[in-house]
């Protein structure tokens, strides 16, 4: 069984859920409750989520490539093979020849015979911001296609109307990736206000909120449905007057961090990339009393990672990736977490 979705005070937009308990395979399922779209962190054990969730997947984002990060890469390649879609994936320098090695270990004779053309589009981050990218698609028998590189401003690899996704690189000897979910804008429709300017519910409500997350000047015109004794009928109004129906508010954000050392820089980058946000969900491998150890395997310990939470000001932190040695002491792992997060 995968972990149960995290009881966390957010805008209903974003629906975040540990893939496994906090001792499994390190992973975050994140689901759009709007949208018939799913992102994935992390590819580890990713059996616990049934496939009708699998195919929202959009887009993952791999941490890097230790085995219990992205086994799953062949399960989700498995549930997808033979469909129509595409997903877009990004991981640190290497993830291109990874991704490569592992599609060139299959034959793929027959895959002509498949209804449906799946594809990745694979985009490997640099710490200069450069994003090298290539397509894999079924038809072509998973070949490796190169695509023009672009550049991501700040690690800014997915820019999207609904969401984007920021990365930044950390050390655990290795580069690793740590991710920020955010939603740029969230809109909020007063149904009692709506009903107060004589206007209807319905599909053009979508235009509407469209409109704003676009930035659309106040003079914008919008077809709206207006209420009237003979029924509903359309009507043109600017954007400025359909405002004070509206709450525009900054939109949630989510921050997922595994497999890091804990020295200043990383606490420093980790916690600017988490200022303010709204869960940060961070790996809290030992205890510690064995902080020496958790130096040696180049992990964080649960009061470590509560204080970078303090530092970053995240309004919720939620732990997970716990070593097994702590197998009967987990309320330990969260209790030494929460004191350093409350600052205890």
């Amino acid at each position: 069984m995968g972990a149960k979705p995290v009881p966390v005070t957010m805008r209903p937009t974003f629906r975040p859920q540990l893939v496994n308990p906090p001792f499994g395979d390190p992973g975050l399922y994140v689901d759009f409750l709007f949208e018939r779209r799913a992102l994935l962190f992390d590819l580890g054990d990713i059996r616990a989520l049934p496939p009708r969730k699998l195919l929202r997947v959009s887009h993952a984002f791999v941490s890097h490539t230790h085995m219990d990060h992205f086994m799953g890469f062949d399960w989700l390649l498995r549930i997808c093979l033979g469909r129509p879609g595409a997903i877009e994936l990004f991981g640190p320098p290497g993830i291109l020849a990874q991704v490569e090695a592992k599609l060139s270990a299959y034959t793929w004779n027959l895959v002509q015979n498949y209804p449906g053309n799946f594809t990745l589009v694979v985009g490997e981050l640099h710490p200069d911001g450069r994003l090298e990218r290539a397509r894999f698609s079924c038809r072509e028998r998973f070949r490796r296609e190169p695509l023009p590189p672009v550049q991501s401003p700040d690690g800014w690899v997915v820019v999207e109307e609904g969401f984007r996704v920021r990365a930044t690189f950390l050390d655990h000897e290795i580069a690793v990736l740590g991710f920020a979910l955010q939603e740029p804008t969230h809109v909020n429709l007063w149904k009692n206000r709506l009903l107060e300017m004589g206007l209807g519910v319905g599909p053009w409500l979508k235009g509407l909120k469209h409109a704003v997350l676009a930035g659309a000047g106040d003079d914008t015109p919008i077809t709206a449905l207006w209420r009237t004794a003979a029924g509903m009928a359309e009507r043109t109004l600017s954007l400025g007057e359909l405002k004070p129906a509206l709450s525009i508010v900054p939109g949630s954000r989510i921050v997922y961090v595994t497999d890091v050392v804990y020295h200043a820089g990383n606490a420093r980058r980790i916690a600017d990339l988490a200022q303010g946000v709204d869960v940060l969900f961070i790996e809290s491998v030992f205890l510690h009393t064995d902080a020496d150890q958790a130096a040696r395997k180049f992990h964080l310990t649960a009061r470590q990672a509560g204080q970078i939470a303090r530092w970053a000001g995240a309004r919720a932190v939620v732990p997970f990736h716990f070593s097994p040695r702590y197998a009967e002491r987990e309320a330990d792992l969260r209790l030494e977490l929460e004191q350093a997060f409350r600052g205890g």
